[in-house]
């Protein structure tokens, strides 16, 4: 028996497809007989499942625990939660690794898996791996079992344990993701006046699509965070993995400003120590690191990229433009939003300050959001690659950590491909409006000479 994959499902840090289009059933059979197959020969006997609230999941999830079972493994199956409730499960239980399904921020009916196995990331050649040992059929076969627990409170009591916070109004929206009940949970535990909004689990997503890094979604937890007169609020994506957050006024705090509030707070512990952010954050960020006495590193964008170079670097502290923050100092080092969220109010109650006063007290950058165009998959890397060797010939001062990140005495822009989308993203950054400009024009100029045409974007 062999199964071959549709060939845009297979990303560099997770697998993903359109269900009943690139995805089915048999993808999922095929995911976890192979993951498993690996698992068994790495000398493995368990494997923990989860899924998010997307239609299709249960489905899917069923198709994976057949899968695993029948490589003669067994499935531990947590049940509906967000993918670091999944985490969670993969470090404290007793399994080998662990498998989400979870469509993240796509549109809902895209859906997909995030892997971990024996505490590592499960990216890059191992997915490719996943792909080849199926097309090969090269699969263990024996007879499994399959168990369910419930660790939603068990998980909830992680996320609160030690806390050292303040009493906050805060507004949370769940967007109707996989953290809803989990945020439920939460809040009854915290201290202060917490107002939810849309914790029913709906994989519809009826009010808004749950990425709280597109400012539009925001519009609903901005009303409440006005009319209530609240001290902030927090926001989450589809399974939980990436927060967003607003101050008392509304502004929103950006993945690489939420790092800069962090990282204050966990110097004052760990002076000295690393902190790593993707190659979309701003350079604030990383002159604010260094200012605070801490080792500000720069890496690839992909949380699977960024959790291993955590490992490698034994940094307590990392973050990505895209609202993914990890936390290795008090907690486990994967991505997890409820947990970042705890620590925000904690991180405003250990430096004194609301935090509005901390957003407030940003460096003002001229900046824009994540820039998104459509490309056809075939091309995106064959885009930048194009870039590349343009600006290499025009001796333009490059770094090529992922993508292009392009320094002038303007500022910075970057232009990289998306590993989870047939997109391209780009960002610019500069002292003044007209420097932002000069530097738009140049990200134009590249993208025109590869026959692109970059639509209207906002600067924030």
């Amino acid at each position: 028996m062999t199964h071959n994959f549709h060939p845009t499902m297979l990303r560099e840090y997770d697998i993903r497809g359109v269900v009943g289009d690139t995805l089915s059933d048999k993808d999922a059979y095929a995911i976890g007989r192979s993951f498993a197959t690996l698992i068994r020969r790495a000398g493995g006997k368990r494997i923990a499942v989860g899924y998010d609230g997307r239609l299709s999941s249960p489905m899917l999830a069923d198709a994976l625990i057949a899968g695993i079972n029948a490589a003669g493994v067994d499935a531990l199956n947590v049940g509906l939660g967000p993918t670091p409730m999944l985490y969670y499960a993969a470090s404290t239980e007793d399994v080998d690794g662990g498998i989400q399904i979870t469509g993240s921020h796509n549109p809902p009916d895209y859906n997909g898996f995030k892997m971990v196995f024996q505490g590592r990331p499960f990216f890059g050649a191992d997915i490719l791996a996943i792909g080849e040992m199926a097309a090969a059929g090269d699969w263990d076969a024996g007879e499994g079992t399959s168990e369910s627990i419930d660790i939603v409170d068990a998980y909830v009591d992680r996320l609160v344990e030690g806390f050292a916070g303040g009493a906050f109004r805060i507004g949370w929206d769940a967007g109707n993701g996989a953290a809803g009940t989990v945020i439920e949970k939460l809040t009854a535990r915290l201290p202060g006046e917490h107002h939810l909004l849309f914790t029913d689990i709906d994989g519809h997503f009826p009010n808004h699509h749950p990425d709280p890094t597109e400012e539009k979604n925001l519009a609903d937890l901005r009303k409440l965070v006005a009319e209530k007169s609240l001290d902030f609020g927090v926001a989450f994506d589809g399974d939980g993995d990436r927060i967003g957050a607003i101050d008392g006024e509304g502004r929103v705090i950006w993945g690489d400003q939420l790092l800069q509030i962090y990282a204050a707070a966990v110097l004052k512990d760990l002076p000295g120590a690393t902190v790593i952010a993707d190659v979309k954050a701003s350079q604030a960020l990383f002159d604010r690191v260094a200012e605070l006495g801490g080792e500000p590193l720069m890496w690839k964008t992909g949380h699977s990229l960024i959790k291993a170079k955590m490992k490698e670097t034994t940094s307590p502290l990392a973050g990505e433009m895209s609202g993914h923050i990890f936390f290795a100092d008090r907690y486990y080092g994967y991505d997890d939003a409820p947990y970042a969220a705890v620590r925000l109010i904690e991180a405003a109650t250990k430096l004194g300050q609301s935090v509005t006063a901390l957003r407030g007290d940003m460096a003002p950058m001229v900046n824009t959001p994540e820039m998104r165009f459509q490309v056809d998959e075939s091309r995106k890397f064959a885009i930048v690659d194009e870039v590349l060797n343009r600006l290499a010939e025009s001796g333009a001062k490059v770094d090529r950590t992922d993508g292009a990140r392009v320094l002038t005495d303007d500022g910075w822009w970057l232009l990289r491909a998306s590993n989870t989308q047939d997109v391209l993203v780009a960002r610019a950054e500069a002292k003044d409006e007209a420097a932002l400009a000069r530097l738009l024009a140049a990200i134009d100029e590249q993208l025109a000479l590869s026959g692109i045409v970059r639509g209207p974007q906002a600067a924030h």
